[in-house]
């Protein structure tokens, strides 16, 4: 009889990262589908652009940098997608393939790929690109439609009526729904949100860190309101901006965030408070994207400080 002896852990799961990154791409389309149908032909050539540089970056770095014949396991069209989602529809097409051969060359690639990175990539290119190009990055344009072009007037976001301590002229069903301006992926709270119940049906999320994330947001919003109505002031900071896509999409990367389930409830809670505090402080009108790139680096601490005891021994490890 023939023994196959392999090291531990033995255990046998149906998921895979193909299937994982097949279902985040479901996940995505209803938000997808209606920015594309919300800002026109453009934004989908920007998701395009977006996904191919990704997937192009992925190979060159597969073939020159990885040389154990991994082959693509569709964490570079996630990627691709979540960059592309979070640019308004206004960006020149070098933008979206620059950020992307960012995030897949410097944010992934150098620190050992899949898994070994210390940062959200999508996320990570979207802070490089607006850090060397904010104006680009705030210009948000009125689409009329699919077929429509874009508007020569910027519009003004909710976030940017909320910075000025105003509330948004859209009305809530309309943040709710999408009918605003904004990025390409983040304007309909409704999508997002529907997009987010099928990672959790699936199991490939939890509930912990979008939950930590948004209940942290909307109790200090709501604690510290800034205008007469305290419940639409928080209504208005869950449902605009990228805060939903952040908190569903982003904070829940595998790679980024902590492992613990104490340690994913304290990271939420820190995203959500770090998101409110940009928000209200910053120099730009939404925080989503460095609230997540910090906690993101402070995750191996979290983890680290909330690792449960092994049976048998104290805090500490001693017996």
């Amino acid at each position: 009889m023939n023994l196959a002896v392999g090291s531990s852990p033995h255990i046998r799961s149906s998921n895979s990262t193909r299937r994982i990154m097949r279902d985040v791409c479901v996940a995505l389309l209803p938000a997808l589908v209606f920015g594309i149908a919300h800002f026109g032909l453009r934004a989908l050539l920007i998701t395009l652009i977006s996904v191919a540089a990704a997937v192009a970056a992925e190979l060159l770095a597969n073939r020159f940098l990885f040389k154990d014949g991994r082959d693509l396991d569709g964490s570079a069209v996630v990627t691709g997608l979540l960059l592309a989602m979070t640019l308004p529809s206004s960006v020149p097409y070098w933008m979206p393939a620059l950020g992307s051969v960012f995030a897949i060359f410097v944010v992934k690639a150098m620190c050992g790929g899949l898994g070994q990175n210390v940062f959200n990539p999508a996320l990570a290119a979207r802070a490089l690109l607006v850090l060397f190009f904010p104006v680009h990055m705030v210009r948000f344009y009125a689409v009329d439609g699919l077929f429509g072009g874009a508007d020569t007037v910027t519009s003004a976001t909710p976030m940017h009526h909320m910075a000025m301590v105003e509330l948004p002229e859209q009305g809530l069903m309309d943040a709710f729904v999408g009918n605003l301006p904004g990025c390409i992926g983040e304007v309909s709270a409704l999508a997002l949100l529907l997009g987010g119940a099928y990672l959790i049906y699936r199991k490939v999320i939890s509930l912990r860190i979008p939950g930590a994330y948004l209940g942290t947001v909307a109790l200090l919003t709501l604690v510290f309101f800034r205008t007469e109505q305290p419940l639409v002031w928080m209504l208005y900071q869950l449902l605009s901006g990228g805060v939903l896509l952040g908190a569903i999409f982003m904070a829940t990367d595998y790679a980024s965030s902590p492992v613990t389930p104490k340690g994913q409830i304290l990271y939420g809670i820190g995203c959500g408070a770090l998101t409110v505090l940009f928000r209200y402080f910053g120099l730009f009108p939404e925080g989503v994207t460095y609230a997540i790139l910090l906690m993101n680096a402070a995750a191996w601490l979290i983890d680290r400080c909330s690792a449960p005891v092994v049976y048998g021994t104290k805090k500490g490890g001693s017996l």
